[in-house]
């Protein structure tokens, strides 16, 4: 038997499953939780009863049994299954074979449970370490309107908004609505009772390390849906879908890699959940077992929160959990021009005055890896051999209504002048075996003179007048690195970005008074630092479709701005593809040009300007209710792009579409997601339409009567109907008897009177701006 066991053991570690266990295979690749879950030599303990509970406190002890995996042989197969085990530990008599260790429930609000289990003895279930936490956005409150009914069996909590059931042996946690419906409860063994052996609620103790990690797994209804996760460029729902949530610099937005991993999602059965932690997570949404939900979690307690209600109250609960974007400055609205790179102030002040030769409103010119001397050398220090006088062209863009965006990253190779003096400070990130950094030092932002050094280099460039500094990578912090907080990677990786975006964005608020960067990487609570954009998409309609999804995901995470490289980012894109993205664009909360050159409007026609013209346009006569609609979303922790179902929750339709979006409470967008030869095969500059040209799409309308924006045609709700997108190429619809303000052209935020606004059904003919308006 032991010849066996042994030989079984080698074909499961050699087995695909193990290609993500950590450390990863390779730096940078992903860490799936799951698979300690799944080595032979790790033990399980899964709850069985409630030994104690003290109803003042909602504290108590909770026994968990004892078992391990092991293996079975049947008509010609080894399945696994969950055993009991006796205790391994010698002394026996030191260890607990069933350890009874701590765990509590306590309320947020009537609509926000928070639920704690330790994993050892005398682990954190309370609130002492909260004030610690960079992923919260303050104390934790505790409500007091929660009800409590003790029976047989079972104590019951009951709000205004819902309802948690705690049987006590053996363990169960029911959560229901307001109602008394079911939305869901946690799973252990046998539940239901099947031949496969999904993860049930459950700790391990890891053979690699002897570290613990949890699964909290929750039951899924036949026909659930599930959301968020991050910026997710996957299928939108993740039911049936595997999600790594690991920070990666996602390559593109095509693959499950993500730059923004949050470890938060929402329920079409009327729940949201957020698993305070940084450690790495897997969440397996139905993918193992169909009726089954497993956040597997690398932290060795578990912290969760569970949040009842319509997708706008969870979100609103999350965020008053998490925190809320404040509403970035004005100007941040307008249109960013960029390319990769600029790299002088010659090329500048060019594209600044064909900008307003043009009569194109912008706002921001952003420079990315070439205003250093070096190109992607990041030294603080403009060009001296290029930049005359930074300060001074600082200063005459503004004049023009135009501000500048620097790019910067917080790596720092040895042919970098900085390198030795970070390295010799101890500001970076230092290795497991305490040596120099092996490639790059990357910048530790959990040791506070490190923060103070770079806060430095970022200060004496926003005193010069730059606007806004973007926050580039932040994905791969070492996995196996030590930082200044005292812990590794495992915790410190996912923190990152947000320490990162921090650090930018305290140094911008202390220095120019607002809340304001261009940051790629983030974790939960990263929201609060506005604002983000989707990294690096492929030039291509796929590439345009998955972002979108990605930013609807991200916005159902509380983060209510952000934006993405118009016509992608890694080539150059057609005239047809750009022009169509350049419209989803204009209607996201903010909107860049950005990625390969060329992307300035001229270098694709004269044509091609007139469109790009019309389409900027058309944002800045919105601009009142987009920053009306900013600002509401910042009180409410809502997002400015938002899915169907965000807006009509009781429509079953509205769950079911990925490809078209709300731009704030009122305006409906569908873009243009394929070409205009798509029919024929064409692409490319070929088969871009001429600016007369009509183009229509099949758009799914919630019910209500709804009016087409750009033409005035009047559409009824309900189901699926033809609309066309013209002259922008992107339907866009109005709920039929609201208006939005509009406001003359003006090419420039600064130039924009928001008294003069008037309220429109329909988008007037837009007239071209006169060369006097361009100032």
């Amino acid at each position: 038997m032991r010849i066996f066991s042994l030989a079984f053991t080698a074909i499961l570690f050699l087995t695909p499953s193990f290609v993500g266990a950590f450390p990863p295979p390779r730096a940078g690749g992903p860490v799936d939780v799951r698979d300690d879950f799944l080595d032979p030599a790790t033990v399980h303990f899964i709850p069985a009863k409630i030994e104690a509970i003290d109803l003042a406190t909602c504290r108590g002890t909770l026994r968990w049994e004892r078992y391990q995996r092991r293996a079975n042989l049947s008509f010609n197969k080894i399945d696994t299954a969950y055993a009991r085990a006796e205790s391994n530990e010698f002394p026996a008599t030191e260890y607990d074979r069933d350890p009874a260790l701590p765990f509590s429930v306590s309320f947020v609000s009537p609509r926000a449970i928070r639920l704690r289990f330790a994993t050892r003895p005398g682990g954190p279930v309370g609130d002492a370490g909260d004030s610690d936490s960079l992923m919260l956005a303050g104390a934790v409150p505790n409500d007091d309107s929660w009800e409590t009914a003790e029976t047989d069996g079972a104590i019951t909590f009951r709000s205004a908004a819902g309802e948690v059931r705690l049987q006590l042996d053996p363990w169960r946690i029911e959560i229901r609505d307001a109602s008394g419906r079911l939305v869901t409860h946690t799973r252990t063994l046998d539940d239901p009772a099947t031949y496969s052996e999904p993860t049930p609620f459950s700790f391990i103790s890891r053979s690699r390390d002897l570290e613990h990690s949890v699964a909290a797994s929750f039951s899924l209804a036949p026909d659930e849906k599930i959301f968020g996760c991050g910026e997710s460029f996957t299928r939108f729902n993740k039911r049936g879908q595997l999600v790594r949530l690991l920070t990666q610099d996602g390559m593109g937005a095509q693959s499950e890699r993500m730059y923004k991993p949050i470890p938060f999602f929402l329920s079409s059965a009327g729940y949201g959940m957020f698993v305070h932690t940084s450690a790495p997570i897997t969440c397996d949404f139905g993918h193992d077992f169909d009726e089954a939900a497993v956040i597997s979690s690398g932290d060795e307690n578990l912290d969760l929160f569970i949040f009842l209600g319509t997708p706008k109250e969870i979100l609103t609960e999350y965020t008053a959990v998490t925190g809320r974007s404040p509403t970035p400055p004005r100007w941040s609205f307008g249109l960013w021009m960029s390319r990769i790179t600029y790299k002088s102030e010659e090329e500048v002040r060019a594209v600044a005055d064909r900008l307003r030769q043009e009569r194109i409103p912008c706002d921001v010119i952003h420079l990315d890896t070439g205003w250093f001397e070096t190109d992607w050398q990041c030294d603080y220090q403009f060009s001296k051999s290029r930049f005359d006088d930074p300060q001074q062209m600082i200063a005459d863009l503004r004049k023009q209504g135009l501000r500048i965006s620097l790019w910067q990253l917080p790596y720092f190779t040895r042919k970098n002048a900085l390198f030795d003096e970070i390295v010799a400070n101890g500001y970076a990130v230092g290795s497991d075996q305490g040596r120099q950094p092996a490639l790059d030092a990357v910048l530790d932002f959990s040791n506070p003179d490190a923060v103070s050094w770079y806060q430095a280099k970022l200060a004496g460039l926003l005193e010069q007048g730059v606007a806004a500094i973007k926050v580039d990578f932040g994905e791969d912090a070492p996995l196996g690195g030590v930082y200044a907080s005292g812990r590794t990677g495992w915790y410190e990786h996912n923190l990152y970005p947000l320490r990162y975006n921090r650090a930018v964005a305290e140094i911008t608020r202390r220095t120019t008074g607002e809340s304001i960067i261009w940051a790629r990487s983030a974790w939960a609570g990263s929201q609060r630092y506005p604002l983000h954009w989707g990294g690096d998409a492929e030039n291509s309609d796929s590439a345009m479709a998955a972002t979108l999804r990605a930013g609807l995901s991200l916005g159902l995470c509380g983060f209510s701005f952000w934006s993405h490289d118009a016509g992608g980012f890694v080539g150059r894109p057609d005239a047809d593809l750009y022009s169509r993205w350049l419209a989803f664009a204009a209607l996201t909360s903010h909107t860049r040009c950005h990625g390969a050159p060329p992307r300035e409007p001229w270098e694709y026609g004269e044509e091609f300007i007139d469109d790009f013209r019309r389409t900027i346009e058309m944002k800045y006569r919105l601009m009142p209710y987009i920053y009306a609609q900013a600002q509401a979303c910042s009180e409410a922790g809502h997002p400015m792009i938002r899915p169907l179902f965000f807006e009509f929750p009781d429509d079953p339709g509205s769950w079911l579409v990925d490809d078209e979006y709300f731009f704030g409470s009122d305006l409906l967008a569908g873009p243009l997601m394929q070409g205009a030869g798509d029919a024929s095969g064409a692409s490319g500059d070929e088969a871009t339409p001429s600016s007369s040209s009509r183009r229509n799409r099949m758009m799914y309308l919630p019910p209500g009567d709804w009016v087409n924006f750009q033409t005035g045609d009047r559409l009824v709700g309900g189901g699926w109907q033809v609309v066309e997108a013209h002259p922008a190429p992107i339907a866009l619809l109005i709920r039929a008897g609201q208006t939005v303000p509009l406001v003359p052209l003006a090419q420039s935020t600064a130039f924009i009177d928001l008294e003069s606004a008037k309220p429109c059904g329909v988008l007037p003919s837009a007239e071209s701006s006169s060369p006097s308006a361009a100032r």
